[in-house]
């Protein structure tokens, strides 16, 4: 029988002069949990993928007899976000899934949740309110990690230019700091613009088309970007650069990013245009969509009264030029198998995000990614 998160704190309470702890408490019928999604920016294809392959979750096979999800967006709007949260819990929520605009807005909300016995989970950002659980990748990792990708294929000596994600999230102050000490302690790399590029291709462009307007690309050596290395590919295409004197990029899990990395005249269907085999230089990587979907997971053992980690640390997916592999059909057992870049004929979006396997969450896949339907 399932476990109620709020009967369990209401009966800790009882026995709380007793020295007794946290107990499960069987729920009176085995009815739905309401579980509340609380987005924030959702401005770019990661978010709407990540929220994607969470509903898609809620309704598979393990969870749509035991799930009712109900979904809001705040915008990039700490206070709204918290008024939303205020009435998910006095609106009966059993869990609340979050990814929070602010590491630290969200604290007092957050606790107050806690303190009447909702579960609050947040994924791929940081909620730091003790009571709250994380659910990420080492974000501070990904930008060393990318920054050193990129100096050493720089040979340590360059000029660098960075685009930034969304400001004032967890996921763009650490990989950012990670970047910057690596560029640091190499006197030769210069970082000669930094612009903000909200993880969106749209505005990688139209950054990068500003840096562009007072310098060329000959005085730019590599690309450091959280998201629009297929944008600054094409973009070089579009100047008549060859495939071969493509700036290195380091950047995100795009998969018209991935399908740029493959070498040139590798058989791709409904590759077109810029969106094709170029065998552009990349180190790609991305926050994995299915944190969300894992976290909504997590969050239904631990009203059943199983235990989590306070920290599900998420291993990093890195994809370079040695290890991109195409899928051709995009099936969970070639997924499983490695491959990493999907047909643009299934994926017509080149900025949309690849990263969405983990062994952990068998019930979604690509379609979930795409339209929210899960394997099964």
């Amino acid at each position: 029988m399932r476990i109620r998160l709020k009967q369990a704190v209401l009966a800790a309470a009882a026995a709380a002069t007793m020295g007794a702890t946290l107990a499960a408490v069987p729920a009176a019928a085995e009815e739905k949990f309401n579980i509340f999604l609380s987005m924030s920016y959702i401005g770019n294809d990661w978010q709407a993928e990540a929220a994607n392959m969470l509903k898609a979750m809620a309704v598979s096979g393990p969870y749509r007899d035991k799930v009712n999800l109900q979904v809001q967006v705040a915008g990039p709007n700490a206070q709204r976000q918290i008024q939303q949260i205020n009435a998910m819990v006095q609106a009966g929520a059993d869990a609340i899934i979050v990814y929070p605009i602010s590491p630290t807005a969200l604290n007092q909300v957050v606790k107050n949740a806690c303190d009447k016995g909702v579960l609050v989970v947040a994924y791929d950002s940081i909620i730091e309110e003790p009571c709250a659980f994380n659910v990420h990748i080492d974000q501070k990792a990904w930008g060393t990690q990318s920054a050193e990708w990129l100096v050493d294929k720089l040979g340590g000596k360059g000029n660098v230019v960075m685009v930034t994600g969304v400001p004032g999230t967890t996921v763009d102050d650490l990989r950012n700091a990670g970047a910057k000490e690596v560029f640091a302690k190499y006197p030769d790399i210069t970082v000669v613009a930094e612009v903000n590029g909200m993880w969106s291709q749209a505005v990688a462009r139209t950054e990068l088309s500003k840096v562009l307007a007072t310098r060329d690309w000959d005085q730019i050596d590599g690309l450091w970007m959280q998201a629009g290395c297929y944008t600054a590919n094409s973009m070089q295409s579009e100047a008549g650069i060859a495939d071969a004197d493509l700036r290195p990029c380091a950047g995100e899990a795009s998969n018209g990013g991935r399908i740029q990395m493959l070498p040139a005249g590798t058989e791709v269907e409904g590759a077109n245009g810029t969106y094709r085999p170029m065998g552009a230089q990349r180190w790609s990587s991305g926050s994995q969509n299915f944190t969300g979907a894992l976290a909504l997971k997590l969050a239904v053992k631990k009203l059943e009264g199983g235990d989590i980690p306070a920290l599900t640390d998420v291993a990093q997916n890195i994809v370079t030029n040695d290890t991109v592999k195409y899928c051709q059909e995009g099936t969970w057992q070639e997924m499983k198998d490695g491959c990493n870049a999907f047909p643009p004929a299934l994926v017509p979006n080149p900025g949309w995000f690849a990263s969405i396997y983990s062994e952990d969450t068998p019930e979604v896949g690509l379609n979930a990614a795409l339209v929210g339907q899960p394997e099964f």
